[in-house]
């Protein structure tokens, strides 16, 4: 199990990395835009990742390439409100292909996914850290600590946070 601490810290297998969540702290209620992590139990979905910066990924599970064209839809009143999207895109998401480096890797988490809730928050996912900077909501780690993550992990490993 791979546990998010209130601490600053992310631990799995004994071993323990630091990381950052959202810059409002961590919550049993989440809502969109309100720049906090939701506290809970969940599983990996899916895992995303950029070819062009991010070569040879060994994971337990299929990883999908991320393109120009993915966007992961941020606005409630979409139809496709906290799902993977496709650019362009009519109602507000957040690019996946991003310049900075936090977006090279992500797992996405099943927080408000089934069945989707409208304003319950979205894009809720483990990614890279930005110098530990806290987040809108995602947990990050280092590079070389996801990559280490993904490496050891499967799809029915379980993530609790808080």
């Amino acid at each position: 199990m791979i546990k998010v601490l209130r601490s600053g810290f992310l631990t799995f297998n004994k071993k323990k990395f630091k990381c950052s969540f959202g810059k409002n702290g961590l919550t049993k209620n989440k809502r969109e835009g309100d720049c906090k992590t939701p506290i809970g139990n969940f599983k990996i979905i899916n895992c995303f990742y950029r070819s062009d910066r991010i070569k040879k990924l060994k994971t337990k599970f299929k990883c999908i390439k991320i393109t120009r064209k993915m966007g992961w839809c941020d606005d409630p009143s979409s139809p496709k409100y906290n799902k993977l999207v496709y650019l362009p895109y009519k109602y507000g998401y957040e690019k996946l292909f991003k310049k900075d480096h936090t977006y090279d890797l992500i797992i996405v988490l099943n927080y408000n996914t089934h069945p989707v809730k409208k304003f319950y928050g979205s894009a809720i996912f483990v990614h890279i850290a930005k110098r530990h900077k806290p987040t809108l909501g995602c947990v990050a780690l280092k590079k070389e600590n996801l990559i280490y993550l993904i490496k050891k992990i499967n799809l029915n490993t379980p993530i609790r946070i808080g």
